[in-house]
């Protein structure tokens, strides 16, 4: 893959475009509530400023996990680091440009072998593989803070990786709130189907509060 710099501007634009909270994020505590078909689970969360998190007062085990993958997902989604750190050993060039006017953007020296489309400089399609298996999430819709894009409405497929065959399919809708200067996640709907299976998980936080900052 021979590298154009188009290709690596377009990209770090649109990475640097994505909404994380800055370096004086203080952590926030919250209620949770995770619903899984009829039955819902309710605790308390907590996420510090320097990004751990704990899951509290749920007893249920695989909940309990369940709950902290979420809080892993919000927080990698959410935490800051420089283009350089997160690319800047990889390779980049241009692909074709679809019919709604994204463009690929193939990768070299990515681990997970990921390519990526970008359209309205924001990263708006996300190819990886994994442990044999090959993904791909498609957003379809997204928020302007101001301060960044989130994205709030996506797509994902997962794939055996050498066969090809469909393991399973998620529909992902979420609600952010501003709280004290930061956005964060309110309320999540996770549609799925594997097998033939069909399962709604539904997530949400309330009575939201932010933690003091260090040294105050």
């Amino acid at each position: 893959m021979v590298e154009t710099q188009a290709a690596r501007t377009l990209f770090q634009a649109a990475y640097e475009n994505r909404y994380t909270w800055d370096k004086e994020f203080p952590g926030f505590t919250a209620d949770v509530a995770l619903k899984q078909g009829d039955e819902t689970y309710a605790g308390n969360v907590r996420v510090n400023g320097d990004l751990s998190y704990e899951v509290l007062e749920v007893a249920d085990e695989k909940v309990r996990e369940s709950l902290q993958g979420m809080l892993w997902e919000i927080v990698t989604h959410r935490k800051r680091n420089s283009f350089e750190q997160a690319h800047g050993k990889n390779n980049f060039s241009l692909g074709d440009t679809d019919t709604t006017g994204a463009v690929e953007v193939l990768v070299s020296g990515d681990s997970m072998g990921s390519n990526y489309k970008l359209r309205n400089n924001e990263i708006c399609q996300v190819s990886r593989v994994m442990s044999g298996n090959a993904f791909t999430i498609n957003h379809s819709s997204s928020l302007d803070t101001g301060s960044g894009y989130i994205s709030t409405g996506y797509d994902i497929v997962f794939c055996n990786a050498e066969s090809g065959d469909l393991i399973r399919e998620s529909r992902v809708d979420s609600t952010y709130e501003n709280v004290g200067g930061y956005y964060l996640l309110t309320h999540q709907m996770i549609h799925a189907s594997q097998q033939g299976e069909q399962t709604t998980t539904e997530f949400s936080l309330a009575n939201i509060h932010l933690l003091q900052p260090v040294g105050v």
